[in-house]
């Protein structure tokens, strides 16, 4: 049985959804994610959660409890906010302190384990100092610690990361997971952002207009997206919109060009199919003539440097691709060079259009 469950949770605000009808299960000491864009629901399900609201219909059941209309103080979960939220005029060991105070632990006990907390965040050196006195992520740890002061059965972080800057994200992002995978708490936590969600968590559920899209490991999310949202949501993919000619080879055809993925096998003759190629999977050689099996052609308009790989953009006749290439090729491949871009027939993944409209050539998501 599930430790935590989400079944069917709704919630409106007047004519705007929130929550249309979404079902999530964790399992004890699991770390999952609720990832989407702004506005698509995720806050609205952890608020349920913690009982700072209600759902219009649906329940909230943990290790077996119905607690979908139990008060917030009674539900045992912590709670980290993006905002930091601690108490201006408390030293991070009262802040941490506070939960366990209200609670009436003894004193030597409480004292105890807030030593212990700040010491597991690494701020065993700045108890006595307050909010002010402390970074951004030293107070994010506080705010950690505090939560964590309870011994909560469910630890709930919303955007907790995103007022810090690039370097201590990537930090403070490593140090939540090692604290919760040597606690083992059940925790939920919520993003906008892709990379962070799949380098922290067990499962992922990409979210959008209120409903889950897909939920799944990092790696499965990543190497097979279950709907075009998802596919352009997490890390960046080119859509090719193709018509199957031969379901036995897996030969489709997009822009008038023939091309064969393994992915295609199987499929009817005549569907309209959406090819998912991720950049690091094109192979690109600088060509003047073009032409070859299973390539598409074009010429490069931008680069985009991102370390040991540079993102080149690809602009063909029908086609527009993005192509990921080792930085120290780069000068091989400038910018208004004709190239070759050879599509692999194994690794790509395919989506069934139906009787969508077209939408002109693949737009290639943003990372």
């Amino acid at each position: 049985m599930a430790y935590l469950e989400l079944e069917e949770l709704r919630r409106a605000f007047g004519p705007v959804v929130a929550l249309d009808g979404i079902n999530v299960s964790m399992n004890k000491g699991e770390f999952l994610s609720l990832l989407g864009p702004s506005g698509c629901g995720k806050t609205t399900a952890l608020r349920l959660v913690a009982g700072f609201d209600r759902p219009d219909s649906g329940s909230i059941v943990i290790d077996g409890k119905d607690i979908t209309r139990m008060s917030p103080n009674r539900r045992d979960m912590g709670m980290v906010f993006q905002a930091y939220s601690l108490f201006p005029n408390l030293t991070a060991e009262q802040n941490v302190e506070f939960g366990l105070r209200i609670r009436k632990g003894k004193r030597a006990a409480r004292r105890k384990r807030v030593a212990e907390l700040l010491e597991l965040v690494g701020l065993g050196h700045a108890g006595k100092r307050y909010p002010h006195q402390l970074s951004g992520g030293m107070q994010q740890r506080v705010a950690l610690a505090r939560a964590l002061a309870i011994e909560p059965r469910v630890l709930l972080l919303d955007e907790p990361l995103s007022a810090l800057d690039a370097k201590v994200r990537v930090q403070l992002r490593e140090e939540i997971r090692r604290i919760q995978t040597q606690l083992g708490i059940t925790t939920l936590y919520v993003t906008h952002d892709q990379e962070e969600a799949l380098s922290v968590s067990d499962h992922v559920a990409v979210m959008w207009s209120g409903r889950i899209e897909q939920k799944g490991t990092p790696s499965e999310m990543y190497s097979a997206p279950a709907t075009p949202f998802v596919a352009e949501f997490i890390g960046t993919m080119n859509r090719l919109e193709a018509l199957v000619l031969d379901g036995a080879t897996g030969e489709v055809e997009h822009a008038g060009t023939r091309l064969t993925v393994d992915a295609a096998r199987g499929r009817t003759k005549g569907e309209r199919v959406l090819v998912l190629v991720r950049p690091e999977l094109l192979e690109l050689e600088a060509s003047a003539d073009g032409g070859g099996e299973n390539t598409l052609t074009g010429e490069v308009l931008t680069h985009t440097f991102l370390g040991s790989v540079t993102r080149l953009k690809i602009v063909g006749r029908e086609t527009d691709l993005i192509a990921d290439v080792p930085t120290v090729r780069v000068d091989s491949l400038p910018i208004g060079q004709r190239v070759v871009a050879h599509v692999p027939v194994t690794g790509t993944r395919l989506l069934s259009l139906g009787d969508e409209p077209a939408s002109g050539g693949p737009v290639p998501g943003d990372r």
